[in-house]
């Protein structure tokens, strides 16, 4: 895979468009120029775009608005993939998907023609950037903290109750529940929380890609929420039982892709985010835990959702208090019991041992041979 702009050479390859990069990362391959369209890029995406393999990625929005340090673009420069932020949207009414294109620095270049031109972001400029922001990140809080309390007044129901639920056939009673996010290290928690799954067996419930990333860990989800726009369509196939959030008037863009599958669902109307909606339910439910995998736990995390305040996130909080558990400090903290494998080799090793001792010593070996003719006799065998 060539990163060559860095050290002045063009950088060659198939163009890939996508307004959504959530949903062009599934198309990705290696070698390929994404283009997006996505301000303030943020830290799961950038590390989607760096798991496909993309040669470079071209950005028709400002990857860093400066209002908080969001760490896409330097992670995505970090990883020696060349950026480049355009003036506009030409690429997207200019080039066809799998146009072959030619970056030279901040030009995108197409059958002999300049396409667009932006500015090619340099790793030391993005670095110094990003720590400046973080030195002035207080405006962006004042900014969080007054849109949050604005939306608590639209979202109280997540903290009143008054959110009515289906019956669902996921028994969620007295049990712990592994609700799984499409974000921040989710995939690397989800490894580490291996033996706490296969020992304590929890409820799987997946968010949108969050049900991705538990099949592709070997596991199955029991329950699929969101408005189905990530979660891929063998995912969706794959048993679970699903739940699309729906907006609190009823509308449910993730209900038409069901129907149009044929998969039976239930739906939710709700305020909030659909990670919101999943741990409401698994709390409603009777569920003993709630383990968060890939929720955000920081304020950069937060402002990376790139919405007006996370109310919902805190009400819902608040209203299953103790029950939620991150990822993290369940990882850290839980001691996992060991496997059957471990228990039986030591048991052979023992059998070995045991009988390598008495082969080597003949007073035992006489033992052992009088143990087994009495055995053969109890057996019914001839001594």
């Amino acid at each position: 895979m060539e990163r060559a702009a860095l050290n002045g050479r063009a950088v060659c390859g198939p163009v890939r468009l996508g307004r959504k990069t959530k949903l062009l990362v599934k198309r990705l391959r290696p070698g390929d120029i994404a283009v997006i369209d996505h301000r303030n890029l943020d830290r799961v995406s950038a590390e989607d775009l760096i798991a496909a393999g993309v040669s470079a990625v071209l950005n028709c929005r400002p990857s860093s608005s400066g209002d908080y340090p969001n760490m896409g673009p330097l992670l995505l420069v970090q990883a020696g993939i060349p950026l480049v932020d355009l003036a506009g949207d030409e690429p997207f009414r200019s080039l066809k998907e799998g146009d072959a294109v030619e970056l030279r620095g901040g030009e995108v270049w197409s059958r002999g023609r300049l396409v667009a031109s932006g500015e090619a972001q340099d790793p030391a400029d993005v670095l110094a950037a990003t720590e400046r922001r973080r030195r002035e990140i207080g405006g962006a809080l004042e900014a969080f903290a007054r849109n949050t309390v604005e939306h608590m007044l639209e979202e109280q129901d997540l903290l009143s109750g008054k959110i009515e639920l289906p019956r669902f056939d996921t028994d969620f009673r007295d049990r712990p529940v592994l609700v799984v996010v499409r974000g921040v290290d989710h995939q690397a928690d989800l490894q580490a929380l291996r033996p706490y799954i296969r020992d304590v067996r929890p409820v799987l419930v997946g968010v949108d890609g969050g049900a991705n990333a538990i099949l592709e860990s070997g596991f199955e989800p029991d329950m699929i929420v969101g408005d189905m726009d990530s979660a891929s369509e063998p995912t969706l196939r794959c048993g679970a039982e699903l739940v699309v959030h729906a907006y609190p008037d009823g509308r449910a863009p993730g209900r038409d892709l069901l129907e149009r599958l044929g998969l039976a669902h239930k739906v939710v109307p709700a305020p909030g985010t659909s990670q919101d909606v999943a741990m409401l339910i698994a709390g409603e439910k009777g569920a003993q835990l709630i383990v968060s995998v890939g929720s955000q736990f920081n304020l950069v995390e937060f402002l990376d959702k790139n919405r007006r305040g996370m109310s919902s996130t805190f009400l819902t909080r608040l209203r299953l208090g103790e029950r939620i558990v991150d990822a993290k400090g369940v990882s850290r903290l839980y001691r996992p019991s060991p496997g059957v494998a471990p228990v039986a080799l030591v048991l052979l090793v023992g059998v070995v041992a045991l009988a390598a001792v008495v082969l080597a010593t003949p007073g035992l070996r006489d033992v052992a041979e009088l143990l087994w003719l009495k055995l053969r006799v109890l057996l019914g065998g001839q001594a």
